[in-house]
């Protein structure tokens, strides 16, 4: 187990607006997107269904931000993993500022437009020092260390292995 803590976050949710791409001095993409998840249950002394809804600012770079700056719209269905981070500045009037957002590793685009062509990124870990690599839905999951898993689209291979399938597949 992982002695120094965990920070992971997984979110499936809709976008709020339409994302926000911007540009550094050296030419890195960054956007952001704001992801509204909700959550519903029986209010036990009213009986009546109860509903609360979450918004949660999610930050991609590189290419990710790319591709979430050209694919994702609002109202967009999309599955998104990354980490909790704080950053703090200081506004016009010199007060510290501080804001708690979710940088992006890993985006799946979950409407029929993207969901339908595999429409899953993940970021490489060096934030695009790398190759990008296409992960699509069913892909393995790469371990850990960051190296693709051996067999997954990811670690070169044309497709999966297919020798221990049943060959009487109906369709």
């Amino acid at each position: 187990m992982a002695s120094r803590g965990i920070n992971k976050v997984i979110l499936v949710g809709n976008l709020g607006n339409d994302p926000e791409t911007r540009y550094t001095q050296a030419g890195a993409a960054i956007t952001n997107i704001s992801i509204a998840t909700s959550e519903t249950w029986k209010d036990k002394q009213t009986g009546q269904p109860q509903e609360r809804t979450e918004w949660h600012r999610v930050v991609f770079f590189n290419r990710l931000a790319e591709i979430a700056g050209e694919y994702l719209r609002k109202g967009s269905k999309v599955y998104v993993e990354g980490s909790l981070r704080t950053r703090k500045w200081q506004d016009k009037e010199g007060h510290d500022r501080y804001t708690t957002e979710i940088v992006g590793n890993e985006m799946q685009m979950l409407d029929s437009r993207g969901a339908g062509q595999g429409g899953g990124y993940q970021a490489p870990d060096n934030y695009g020092q790398s190759a990008p690599q296409a992960a699509p839905a069913a892909a393995p999951r790469a371990p850990a260390g960051g190296e693709p898993a051996a067999g997954s689209p990811a670690a070169g291979s044309s497709g999966g292995d297919f020798g221990n399938f049943d060959d009487d597949i109906p369709f």
